[in-house]
């Protein structure tokens, strides 16, 4: 080839390049299209490591589309109560929200299951049947009545059993106590003879301080110490039976959901994983320190008393069974769960129990 035609084959290469780009170039943007979203939390900004979560989601999100899809995160308070944090995604106000599925048994006892129920699933059961045992769909196949879709969006491990003003040795003890608790745990409760309430995490101190209520469980030794509750009820007691592993969920707008680019629901799936991991870990690496700072502080460990125990596990089954001959969605959750949880227990005294349980006795050594 001449060099006069070189040149002229060169010349039409780099046009129809650059023709090529500038068509390209609005294709690309339209993949990616500028979202900006609003996330209420139910949580207040004091508690970094749970409200914490719905940051670590939108940092995600917001670095895996170079800023495209923006979600504003919302303490409690800042756009809606933190107990209303569903409602206000059912109803369209806002994309998203941030929450714990039992706060919402009040609509129906079957959104314990998406959380916590009393003699559940741990930390580590709960995300094997999301993922993989058909949590997921059975829960979203719930929440589709509420016009919303739930991922899983943290989990702060086994919980512990909460603060008291007075020792708890029989089961007599929890005759008229009144006590903060989520989800249906409180019913269980209820049928040994004590007062459940149901208050939000920023307003449990003053119940706590007025003598409103006499005893409370929040999540854990970081999360409660950051909340006070050993300077006004110093009994701290585990383990909270009725939270063996407490999930949060990332609650999305079914119509808003529907709305996103494949891509963006497959980034917004990947980051509430991401955001669902870190927070146990989070919990994992700072209660440890934080147990240590609140028994220095006059904090006194308990272990609940067998025999509540066994009351507590009693009470709750006949709740169960209550439940479930009323409503169809409960009983269907919660055999799922059940019979998940008793094969996780096969597997769990085989190694987990006993690997676990040589090595707390080696560290006493």
């Amino acid at each position: 080839m001449e060099r006069r035609d070189f040149l002229k084959a060169a010349s039409v290469g780099v046009i129809g390049s650059a023709s090529a780009a500038t068509l390209a170039a609005p294709a690309i943007a339209q993949s990616a299209p500028k979202v900006s979203w609003r996330l209420t939390s139910s949580f207040p900004k004091s508690l970094d490591t749970i409200f914490g979560g719905a940051e670590v989601l939108a940092k995600a999100v917001s670095d895996a589309t170079d800023g495209a899809f923006q979600i504003q995160v919302f303490a409690a308070g800042e756009l809606v109560p933190g107990l209303q944090a569903a409602d206000a995604v059912t109803n369209g106000t806002l994309e998203m929200a941030h929450t714990c599925s039992y706060y919402y048994v009040g609509k129906d006892p079957a959104f314990c299951w998406g959380t916590a129920a009393p003699f559940g699933l741990n930390g580590r059961m709960l995300n094997a049947w999301f993922y993989h045992g058909g949590g997921n769909e059975l829960l979203n196949e719930f929440y589709a009545k509420y016009n919303f879709i739930g991922l899983p969006g943290g989990n702060t491990g086994t919980q512990m059993g909460g603060w008291f003003r007075k020792e708890i040795k029989t089961v007599a003890d929890l005759n008229g106590l009144k006590m903060r608790i989520g989800g249906i745990g409180g019913r269980v409760l209820a049928k040994l003879g004590a007062v459940p309430q149901q208050i939000a995490g920023g307003d449990i101190y003053p119940a706590l301080e007025k003598g409103t209520i006499d005893g409370a469980e929040w999540v854990g030794p970081y999360d409660d110490e950051k909340l006070g509750f050993y300077k006004v009820a110093p009994h701290y007691y585990y383990p909270g039976w009725w939270e063996g592993g407490a999930a949060l969920h990332f609650f999305i707008n079914k119509a808003k959901w529907a709305e996103l680019p494949k891509a963006y629901q497959a980034i917004l799936t990947s980051a509430a994983a991401h955001a669902n991991v870190d927070m146990q870990a989070k919990y994992d690496a700072k209660n440890p320190a934080a147990l240590k700072r609140l028994v220095q502080a006059g904090a006194q460990l308990h272990p609940f008393p067998g025999e509540v125990m066994d009351a507590s596990l009693k009470a709750s089954i006949e709740l169960y069974a209550e439940i479930s001959k009323e409503n169809e969605p409960f009983k269907k959750l919660h055999d799922a769960v059940m019979a998940f949880r008793n094969d996780e227990y096969l597997w769990w005294q085989v190694a987990e129990l006993g690997y676990d349980a040589f090595m707390i006795r080696a560290r006493g050594r």
